[in-house]
Formats: C-alpha cells, sequence, structure tokens
C-alpha cells in the first residue's frame, strides 16, 4: 500500500510540476499579450490625436477659404462698379469730345 501512496505521490508532485509550469507559461504569453495591448494603445492614441490635428488644420483651411472667397466676391463687386464707373465716363468722354468737335466745326465755318 506504501508503494500506492509513493506513485500517487509522484502523480500528483508531476501534475503539480506541470501546472505550474503551464502557469509560468501562460503568464508569459500573458505579459507579451498585455504588452502587444499597450502597444496597439498607444498606436491608437496618436493616430486619434494625428487624425484631430488633422480636423482642426482642415476646419481652420475651410474658414480661410470662406474668408477669402468672401474678399474675392467683393473685389468682384468692387471692379463691376470700377467697370461700369469706367463706361459712363468713356461714354461721356466721347459725347464731350463730340459736342466739342461740333463747336469746332462750326466755328471754322463762320
Amino acid at each position: 500500500m506504501k508503494r500506492k501512496h509513493v506513485g500517487l505521490f509522484m502523480m500528483a508532485t508531476l501534475l503539480g510540476l506541470v501546472f505550474m509550469f503551464s502557469v509560468c507559461a501562460a503568464s508569459v504569453e500573458l505579459e507579451k499579450l498585455q504588452a502587444q495591448v499597450n502597444a496597439v494603445s498607444q498606436k491608437a492614441d496618436q493616430a486619434l490625436q494625428e487624425a484631430q490635428a488633422a480636423r482642426a488644420a482642415a476646419q481652420s483651411a475651410r474658414m480661410d477659404s470662406a474668408r477669402d472667397a468672401e474678399r474675392i466676391s467683393q473685389a468682384a463687386t468692387k471692379a463691376d462698379s470700377a467697370a461700369a464707373r469706367a463706361e459712363a465716363a468713356a461714354k461721356m468722354a466721347e459725347d464731350n469730345a463730340k459736342k466739342t468737335e461740333a463747336i469746332f466745326q462750326k466755328s471754322m465755318k463762320k
């Protein structure tokens, strides 16, 4: 019977050692997995920060372009107004030139 207990004791010891090594191996794997999760988490945080910076830059560019579009619109309005005034001035100058020519021709006939 003592032999039976020794065999049982050896079997229990062997199972205990196997369990202990498997727990150690599992904890090493768990640490590796945790390191990978941490690395992925850092990459995700960095990607989020870059995305937020890109979003802010895009919004700033959109605001700048809207401001520029408004300035362009105002400049176009001013240019149209100046062109209309220039046309009116040219017509008036042409009319005055015709009147002056007519007065000159009339004075030459006398």
